[in-house]
């Protein structure tokens, strides 16, 4: 087997993670990513600084180019699949290209997996957007959250509902994961992603709020609340999701087309208010406003992962509190550039 991991998306927040990480490992690492996000460049010369980065200036919606990777390369020990549009806000204004970039760009991959290394190793990363607004959970609200009524998180066993574009596309992308391996026999696994933050996250505001706001806090720029801020999210640290990637693909007993809801479980919750206050009793103070809600944005999400927990025995370690200050320490090295990027 080869000792290369492709890595789609590898120069976004969590592909560069992963890069290192597997880098580390002695793993050649083979990059796709066309470095359309704004921070991507900085990711990828901050990784090949440090290692012998292999990096294709390459779209995924592209199946002969990203065919024409898999015969130069001539197989993968794995491929993990980031590359992707990852915002609501984004998919609804400009549907077209969120089903191209997320549905057409994961089925190309699939694709050269089936026709030229069949026996590689997938891991997708997915979202909890699969589940859509999860109209018939009841929650219950609180002074500064909501919380579900009858149940601790949400399992696999949830009905899936793709409500928005970006829903339908990444559902759409992981359904197609799961039925490859029933279908054609690939190993492959969708992890339907809670709330991933950390280092090296240019947080905009529809997509990683947590970073989102450290970084319009330290900028001073005002934030936008959608909806009353109450809403509830499980938030993992993306050393943890890490791990969990490099335990999956040494699992060979779950690469079977499930998929698994991973995230940080009841112990690492947080709301948007809450947030805002634990920043604030870090010396840091957001201006914001209000606006009505946003597309299928749930008031509740939180991932029950005991099944990834069983399998891999895995679990998050980074508490809330530890790795929003990690955050917060990055953020301030680097504010100079965030205001570059923000404001170009």
């Amino acid at each position: 087997m080869a000792d290369k991991i492709l890595i789609t998306g590898g120069a976004g927040f969590i592909g560069c993670h992963c890069a290192k990480y597997f880098a580390e490992k002695n793993y050649d690492i083979v990059i796709v990513d066309n470095l359309s996000r704004k921070g991507t460049p900085y990711n990828l010369k901050w990784l090949k600084e440090a290692f012998p980065v292999a990096h294709y200036n390459t779209d995924v919606r592209n199946f002969g180019q990203v065919a024409d990777i898999f015969k130069k390369e001539k197989g993968f020990a794995a491929v993990i699949h980031l590359a992707a549009q990852v915002a609501v806000t984004t998919s609804v204004v400009n549907p077209r290209e969120d089903f191209n970039i997320n549905a057409l760009g994961a089925f190309n991959l699939l694709e050269c997996l089936r026709n030229y290394c069949p026996d590689t190793p997938l891991i997708y990363a997915s979202t909890n957007k699969v589940y859509g607004y999860l109209p018939n959970v009841e929650v219950i609200e609180s002074n500064q959250r909501y919380t579900f009524k009858d149940k601790s998180g949400i399992g696999e066993s949830q009905l899936l509902d793709f409500h928005s574009p970006y829903g339908c596309s990444k559902g759409c992308a992981d359904q197609y994961v799961i039925d490859y391996a029933r279908i054609y026999g690939l190993r492959t696994v969708s992890f339907r992603q809670s709330c991933i933050y950390g280092e090296r996250q240019f947080g905009v505001e529809d997509q990683g709020w947590v970073a989102w706001f450290i970084i319009a806090g330290v900028l001073g720029m005002p934030i936008t609340i959608y909806g009353d801020g109450k809403q509830v999210r499980d938030i993992l640290f993306i050393s943890d999701l890490i791990e969990l990637f490099d335990k999956a693909l040494n699992n060979k007993a779950i690469l079977t087309g499930e998929a698994y809801n991973i995230g940080g479980g009841t112990e690492n919750t947080l709301s948007l208010l809450e947030l805002i206050d634990f920043l604030k009793g870090e010396g840091l103070n957001l201006q914001f406003k209000f606006e009505d809600w946003r597309p299928g944005d749930q008031k509740v999400y939180i991932s029950d992962s005991s099944k990834a927990w069983e399998k891999l025995n895995w679990r998050p370690k980074v508490s809330p509190s530890t790795g929003i200050r990690r955050l917060m320490k990055w953020v301030q090295a680097h504010k100079d550039l965030l205001r570059q990027l923000l404001t170009a």
